[in-house]
C-alpha cells in the first residue's frame, strides 16, 4: 500500500502539470528523476535527471494551450504507485502527424510513480 504522503506528492505533481507550473513540478522531483514515455509498448522518450526533465517539460508545455490529467484510480505495485489517468489537451501548434492547432486530444492511460525520500524518482507514462 502507498502512503498518504505519496498520494499527496503525486496529486501535487499532477496539479502543477495541469497548470503548466514547471517550477513546482521540478520541486517535487528527486535529483535523479527517471522519466519515460511509453506508447504501444515502446519507449519513445526518456530523460534522466532534473536538467533533462526540465528541458522536456519546457518543450512539451509549448505544444498545448491547455492540458488536464485526471486521476481515476490508484494502485500500489511493489514500491511504485500506478495511477490511472484520463488525459485531455488542446493543441497550441500543428503536429507532424496531421493534428492542428485547436484540435482536442483525449486519451486514457496510466502513470507509474516511484517515490524516494519524499520526492518523485520515477515517472513512466503509458498510452
Amino acid at each position: 500500500m502507498f502512503s498518504e504522503k505519496s498520494k499527496e506528492i503525486i496529486e501535487n505533481y499532477i496539479e502543477a502539470y495541469n497548470s503548466f507550473d514547471i517550477e513546482i513540478m521540478i520541486k517535487l522531483l528527486h535529483q535523479d528523476i527517471l522519466f519515460r514515455n511509453i506508447s504501444n509498448g515502446e519507449i519513445n522518450t526518456e530523460t534522466k535527471g532534473i536538467p533533462e526533465f526540465r528541458k522536456l517539460a519546457e518543450q512539451s508545455a509549448k505544444i498545448f494551450s491547455s492540458r488536464c490529467q485526471t486521476i481515476t484510480d490508484y494502485r500500489a505495485d511493489d514500491d511504485k504507485v500506478e495511477v490511472q489517468i484520463d488525459y485531455t489537451a488542446i493543441l497550441a501548434v500543428d503536429l507532424p502527424n496531421g493534428l492542428k492547432v485547436g484540435d482536442k486530444i483525449q486519451l486514457k492511460g496510466k502513470s507509474v510513480f516511484g517515490i524516494l525520500d519524499e520526492k518523485i524518482s520515477l515517472i513512466e507514462d503509458y498510452s
